[in-house]
């Protein structure tokens, strides 16, 4: 009996131990650009915004090849879209900070 119980506190350790690790990564798969990569999505960006900074880069999803943020000289941020050929598709705001942080605010 004592055995058992054992076994099953061990197992439910390991579980518990799995789950955190799989909520810990969030299941976030964002892959930041890279080389050439980044800086043809980084040119095209800027030049669509006018200037800023960029504070990240991933390949994209939602239909976009890549997404590039970039903070305004205003301090606003927005994530610019980009196609396979870094023509843009799309920008919006983005109410994120860098890394996908609330900032204060952003309500």
């Amino acid at each position: 009996m004592t055995r058992k119980l054992v076994l099953l506190a061990a197992v439910v350790v390991l579980g518990v131990a799995t789950a955190g690790i799989a909520i810990a990564a969030g299941g976030d798969d964002e892959q930041p650009l890279t080389g050439s990569t980044l800086e043809r999505a980084t040119a095209a960006a800027l030049a669509h915004t006018g200037g800023g900074t960029v504070t990240e880069t991933e390949v994209g999803d939602d239909g976009a090849a890549y997404e590039v943020e970039v903070r305004l000289e205003n301090g606003r941020q927005v994530e610019v879209s980009l196609d396979e050929s870094f023509a843009v598709i799309g920008q919006e705001r983005d109410d994120d900070g860098p890394n996908d942080r609330d900032e204060r605010g952003d309500d």
